[in-house]
């Protein structure tokens, strides 16, 4: 993992320096969570095979959003959208949801737990990395990982390289990850409980 993550990044580092100029110009506002709701089957089964990824936090914070945070936001965005080729879970292994760390290929929650990953070892904090499960426009499920900051909440997506205030999206977001504790989910203005789709 470690070898792949290094690669990629001095590969396609350079991107990161076309979209990475500052932040999006109005602050984002912090996502409401109304409370402990279910946890996605996938992030269930990731938790047994990676029990390490889904223990309580030892604090709670966010990350100051400098530009040179920004930048490494839209980097870590970039490297892993251009490196990972997207592939639903039937096609990969024959089965609806699969939650795994991706090196070639891999389904929107598979991105989400890279980014996850790559920031964590730039050393943001988890309680601010949060695995978060939305709606698309088009009624399909989705995942991105938000980002907390002290501008407020922003998402980074593998169906759009830009970095987005998650106000500025056009998903209804659904729950996502406890600050708390990795291994709990919140929801996000209500608690309805969808299968995570694939990407496109």
């Amino acid at each position: 993992m470690s070898k792949f993550i290094s690669k990629m990044v001095v590969g396609l580092g350079f991107l990161a320096a076309t979209f990475a100029a500052t932040p999006a110009s109005a602050q984002s506002s912090a996502m409401i969570t109304t409370g402990i709701t279910s946890q996605p089957v996938g992030h269930y089964e990731f938790c047994k095979r990676y029990p390490g990824t889904c223990q309580p936090n030892a604090s709670v914070g966010v990350v100051s959003l400098t530009r040179a945070m920004w930048t490494k936001l839209v980097e870590v965005n970039n490297a892993v959208n251009s490196a990972i080729f997207p592939r639903t879970d039937e096609e990969m292994y024959g089965v609806p949801e699969v939650w795994s760390y991706p090196t070639v290929q891999g389904d929107c929650e598979d991105y989400v737990l890279l980014k996850q990953y790559m920031l964590q070892r730039e050393g943001l904090p988890a309680s601010a990395l949060l695995i978060t499960v939305l709606r698309q426009s088009n009624g399909e499920g989705h995942a991105v990982l938000t980002v907390r900051t002290d501008q407020g909440d922003y998402v980074l997506d593998n169906l759009d390289d830009r970095v987005l205030a998650w106000g500025d999206t056009d998903y209804e977001y659904l729950k996502r990850q406890s600050e708390r504790d990795a291994g709990k989910w919140l929801a996000i203005a209500d608690d309805r409980n969808i299968l995570v789709g694939s990407v496109r």
